[in-house]
């Protein structure tokens, strides 16, 4: 399996930053650089890994607050999330203020996402599925080879994604769920934006908001 991750939980909202990594060229991405981004910085030393780009699933303050700045320090692309979040880039400052974090830079991705694209890192190439809700713009990366997910604020365990501010959509979000998330598979592993790992199965069976489905 070529697919390596290191879950790095950052900023007061221990929001999951995970670096990725392919095993067999080295090259790494980081997932939702919220924050702190000596420890994230430390952490890709320490796996012996070359940061390449970063991945965003939504561009909320605690997933996106540290691209900007990671991005113009170490000259790394940044790819995702959808255009539909383009409008919580442009509010990164604001977003910083109300949530009480450091002045987060604001940018424009390398890249936008569409639903159906790929991002290869190294030789693992990633499906990315737009799953609007949480956001308006959010997407999730999906590896079938290794059964891994990172799905940022769609899905938790035993939990799904806030949808009380701006752009978010209840119904759209758990229509992104059962159409776009549950078809990858029930012993898909998703690494969630906060707290600990799941499978879709245990949450189709189990979630109180989603289970059953």
């Amino acid at each position: 399996m070529p697919l390596h991750y290191r879950t790095v939980p950052v900023t007061p909202y221990q929001q999951n930053a995970s670096i990725l990594w392919c095993d067999r060229t080295r090259e790494a991405a980081v997932v939702d650089p919220g924050g702190e981004l000596p420890r994230l910085l430390a952490a890709v030393a320490a796996l012996g890994v070359e940061l390449r780009q970063i991945l965003l699933t939504h561009a909320h303050i605690d997933h996106a607050g540290g691209a900007g700045q990671l991005a113009r320090e170490q000259g790394l692309p940044i790819v995702g999330p959808h255009r539909g979040d383009a409008f919580w880039i442009d509010a990164l400052a604001q977003q910083s203020a109300m949530f009480g974090f450091t002045r987060a830079e604001t940018f424009v991705p390398t890249r936008w996402l569409e639903d159906g694209d790929t991002v290869q890192v190294g030789q693992v190439v990633l499906n990315v599925r737009h799953c609007p809700g949480h956001t308006p713009g959010h997407v999730v990366f999906h590896d079938p080879e290794s059964k891994r997910a990172f799905v940022g604020d769609v899905l938790f365990a035993g939990s799904i994604g806030r949808t009380d501010l701006p752009g978010g959509d209840y119904d759209e979000l758990i229509a992104s769920i059962r159409e776009r998330l549950w078809p990858m598979g029930d012993d898909t592993v998703f690494i969630p934006g906060h707290g600990p790992e799941s499978t879709f199965g245990r949450e189709r069976r189990s979630n109180p908001f989603v289970g059953g489905s």
